[in-house]
């Protein structure tokens, strides 16, 4: 078995509340944040990943999403596993089915140490962010979010939020980034053309300041694209915008995964006071 390198921050010791996570899978509210019933404990279990086996099982369940559901064209450095060169810098978040010990849900969190020794972020790839240089040293990078077809349920979602919103608060971070994905084929709309349409509508009611905005490198052509049509974001971006996330430019289109990428950044200054007064308790404890 081989271990991964000393990560950056110390692994968080994380447990579920002790409340329910059947929430609606809408609501991608950090558990923490939320007065949940009792009935659902114990249904899920969450960690990071602390060697190379359990970020093959993140890796594994990726895979099934995004190449076999979602039919991404990724790398085939190993057969079944989605990696790229950013997850050896990475922290792994792992919700797993308590019953039978399966990972079920995702997400990788890239620091600002380990963003520096990679060289750069993932979104860095796609966007030139040039103007976010100035929050770099508490933002981290949000990505590669997924979870199994058959558990997607505001449980799995809160669990991860959850996890999420102790890291960010335990290790004094603010800011977080990452490219939110529009399938090229969403809500029976293909061709690019619900990518076009929810812009449209973002960019009037949740564009950030000018002086964060960013510039896809590869530009989903939406001029080409009928952007007039009614059509409601993914769950996942809605969660977002939900907690104050900005959407920081026109999204990129990503041939690879099939998709175009809103560039999203959320910061705890920008949650609505509700949810600021909780997460702000809990950056004081650190």
């Amino acid at each position: 078995m081989k271990e991964l390198p000393t990560p950056t921050f110390a692994f968080s010791p994380v447990g579920m509340p002790r409340r329910s996570l059947h929430q609606s899978a809408h609501a991608l509210i950090p558990a923490s944040l939320v007065q949940v019933p009792a009935p659902a404990v114990g249904k899920v279990s969450v960690s990071w990943a602390r060697h190379q086996d359990e970020v093959r099982e993140a890796q594994r369940l990726r895979y099934q999403v995004f190449a076999l559901e979602m039919g991404a064209t990724l790398p085939k450095i190993v057969p079944g596993h989605d990696i790229d060169l950013f997850d050896d810098y990475c922290e792994h978040l792992l919700v797993r089915d308590s019953a039978s010990g399966q990972v079920i849900g995702t997400y990788r969190v890239l620091t600002p140490t380990q963003a520096r020794r990679a060289g750069s972020t993932y979104s860095d790839i796609e966007f030139d962010l040039v103007r976010l240089r100035g929050l770099r040293q508490r933002m981290v990078e949000l990505g590669r979010s997924c979870v199994h077809a058959d558990h997607r349920h505001g449980g799995v979602i809160l669990a991860l939020w959850a996890a999420l919103a102790e890291f960010m608060g335990r290790n004094q971070l603010d800011t977080m980034i990452g490219c939110a994905s529009i399938p090229m084929q969403h809500n029976g709309v293909s061709g690019g053309h619900a990518a076009a349409s929810i812009w449209r509508q973002l960019r009037q009611t949740h564009l950030a300041a000018i002086e964060y905005r960013v510039t896809p490198r590869l530009a989903l052509p939406v001029e080409q694209l009928d952007d007039s049509l009614v059509v409601e974001p993914p769950a996942l971006i809605k969660g977002y915008l939900r907690l104050g996330a900005r959407v920081l430019g026109a999204p990129a289109w990503d041939p690879d995964f099939n998709s175009a990428d809103l560039p999203m950044m959320m910061r705890v200054a920008d949650l609505p006071p509700r949810y600021l007064k909780h997460f702000s308790a809990n950056m004081a404890t650190v």
